[in-house]
């Protein structure tokens, strides 16, 4: 039933998967071990992202491929296990849908399910996840975009895949839909505990939806971890600058103002105000919420700063890592809860506030600066 699937929400996944792809044109040589519920790919375009999932789903002819999943050998090329694509154990959604037009939803949501019954989601419990109900008996041209990438998910989901590999599958939506399907992809996550890598060029996109990021360049692994811990890597800042570092704050929902503002309240402690927050309604106080920020949005100074500012927000901690490359310098602040601060400054900054590695500072940012949306982590 759904309620039990639901039921398991927030338990920590215990899928571990590791994977390698080689191929030597395009150059792809990738070897990770990962676990948790999903993987994040990111890395700009031409990075090898798309060319990764699709050698490991069999749709690239020469590629040097292994997969495993909680032990479990899905592909090993090497040693002759090179199953065909309907037969790997993997599910793919693409950003493009890829639907049969002259098929129902049904009819999409049930191509490729188990012959075996007790195999896999059940039917109903799936489309009530995705919201699909009503849609049954549409055709997908009848369909919203949005509604038919749920009809994508839908079906994957339905084939009992043992690792779902998701290319970008919100691209061709605008950014409302996207913050629409994602809770629904989040709602799967949690209720089917299938392992996922998901790639994505919008870096605040995965952060809604994982934690560890696996960063590609050139076809090679460049770094994997946290957003913020990439960052703190001097090989991987220019990179994640590039394409738009943003990070979270853990926080709890308190209150909308009268001006319009929201206000939450971080895992330090520290009430901060956002000018936005994700979603038609706002959630109830005390509700999980993740904060998004740019690290160029964020301002230092020397604690016991009083003068007047338009600044709203200002967050008083100690600087835990400064990281440099040639044109940047990112500094780590910690503020008392499990998330560090990030904020870029200039080198010359740096040295008039005297800022170093375990002194304390004050970050300063403003309302409108910042994005709230609820967790679906």
């Amino acid at each position: 039933m759904v309620d039990e699937a639901q039921s398991r929400q927030g338990q920590p996944l215990s899928a571990r998967f590791r994977f390698s792809a080689e191929l030597s044109r395009p150059t792809l040589d990738v070897s990770v071990e990962a676990s948790g519920d999903v993987l994040g790919l990111f890395g700009r375009s031409g990075a090898g992202k798309s060319t990764l999932l699709a050698a490991l789903v069999g749709l690239v002819k020469g590629a040097r491929v292994e997969v495993e999943v909680d032990g479990e050998r899905l592909v090993d090329t090497d040693a002759g296990l090179a199953p065909p694509v309907h037969r790997r154990g993997m599910g793919m959604v693409f950003q493009d849908h890829r639907l049969f037009p002259h098929r129902s939803v049904r009819a999409n949501l049930t191509y490729g399910m188990p012959a075996a019954r007790g195999k896999g989601p059940p039917f109903e419990d799936v489309v009530q996840i995705l919201g699909l109900t009503d849609l049954l008996d549409s055709m997908p041209g009848a369909c919203s975009g949005g509604e038919r990438q749920r009809v994508a998910l839908g079906r994957a989901i339905l084939s009992a895949p043992k690792l779902l590999l998701l290319d970008e599958p919100l691209a061709s939506l605008d950014r409302g839909l996207r913050r629409e399907i994602l809770p629904y992809l989040a709602s799967l996550r949690d209720a089917y505990r299938i392992p996922m890598i998901y790639v994505s060029h919008e870096l605040e996109e995965l952060l809604a939806i994982t934690d560890e990021i696996l960063l590609l360049e050139e076809g090679r692994v460049r770094g994997l971890g946290s957003a913020a811990e990439l960052a703190m890597q001097d090989q991987c800042l220019e990179l994640l600058h590039d394409c738009g570092l943003v990070f979270t704050l853990p926080c709890e929902f308190s209150r909308r103002t009268a001006d319009g503002l929201v206000w939450v309240q971080s895992a330090g402690g520290h009430g901060i105000a956002c000018g936005d927050f994700e979603g038609a309604e706002d959630p109830p106080g005390g509700a999980a919420v993740d904060l998004l920020l740019r690290p160029e949005d964020v301002i230092l100074a020397r604690p016991g700063m009083d003068a007047e500012l338009s600044l709203t927000n200002r967050i008083e901690g100690r600087i835990r890592r400064i990281t440099k490359t040639a044109r940047r310098v990112l500094v780590e602040m910690e503020c008392g809860g499990p998330e560090p601060l990030l904020a870029e400054v200039t080198e010359r900054a740096l040295q008039r506030l005297d800022l170093r590695e375990g002194s304390p500072a004050m970050a300063l940012f403003k309302a409108q600066a910042t994005r709230g949306r609820l967790r679906t982590k």
